[in-house]
């Protein structure tokens, strides 16, 4: 099969990675790092390194069936299988290990459509879904994510269990109203008999609105990848995706 995508044609690489050219350029880095593109023994890889890593980024971007991908890259659905099972965890977001003095971050769950029942639960959109756990620095708005739970855990039991909490540390971290009793910063509630709060409460509310805004707009921005939609992939399949997706998100942001 003749291709019809090619990395090697910049125009392709921006609508269908979501990344400038030099961007794509420096997503190459790890799997070259990891020995991707080595020769090995054994019939090697039809497609070289830069055509499968756009295969990945296409597939993530457009969450286009394994039927419909394969022709536009000239393989066969179980050679673009194989890449995305092989490539997936190469490029995943490495955790971070410390973060500046004085840093804020900000933390929200978000629920991604998967349809491995084995990794999902039904959520209260009433689809099987997984929870992520988000959490980004205020400032740079660049993402950290923990592992995928079952959607039907609440955020509280997730940040914990999701390894968010762990990689976060001390570090001041803000969150929504349900967060309670996690030692985050988190909006004023009303005490018992409270008819309304004290203005100063609710100017701090509004303030704390304003900041965490700005994980809402993380979300949308990836899930501009639509594989956030309607995840396929089965087992480590779409905490890989997220991972992945959230590194594209952060080399975008960081030009």
């Amino acid at each position: 099969m003749v291709s019809v995508i090619a990395a090697s044609e910049s125009s392709w690489i921006t609508p269908f990675a979501g990344l400038s050219p030099r961007c794509f350029g420096k997503l190459l880095t790890t799997p070259r790092i990891d020995g991707a593109d080595a020769v090995h023994r054994g019939r090697p890889w039809s497609l070289p390194l830069e055509d499968r890593v756009l295969l990945v980024t296409t597939y993530w971007r457009t969450n286009l069936t394994l039927r419909q991908l394969a022709p536009l890259f000239g393989v066969s659905k179980s050679t673009a299988g194989r890449v995305i099972n092989h490539l997936g965890p190469l490029l995943a977001l490495q955790p971070r290990r410390r973060f500046a003095k004085g840093t804020v971050l900000i933390v929200d769950g978000t629920l991604v459509p998967t349809r491995d029942h084995a990794v999902a639960e039904r959520s209260k959109n009433y689809r099987y879904s997984t929870n992520h756990q988000v959490v980004i620095d205020a400032d740079t708005r660049l993402v950290v994510v923990g592992r995928p739970l079952a959607g039907n855990r609440n955020d509280c039991r997730a940040w914990e269990e999701s390894g968010a909490r762990a990689a976060v540390g001390r570090t001041l971290t803000i969150a929504d109203g349900g967060y309670p009793g996690t030692g985050l910063v988190i909006p004023h509630r009303r005490e018992r008999g409270q008819s309304e709060l004290p203005d100063w409460k609710e100017e701090h509310n509004k303030s704390h609105k304003q900041v965490r805004a700005r994980v809402e707009h993380v979300f949308a921005r990836m899930k501009s990848w639509k594989i956030l939609r309607d995840c396929r992939l089965k087992g480590d399949g779409v905490h890989h995706a997220m991972l992945g997706i959230a590194r594209m998100h952060n080399l975008a942001l960081a030009g």
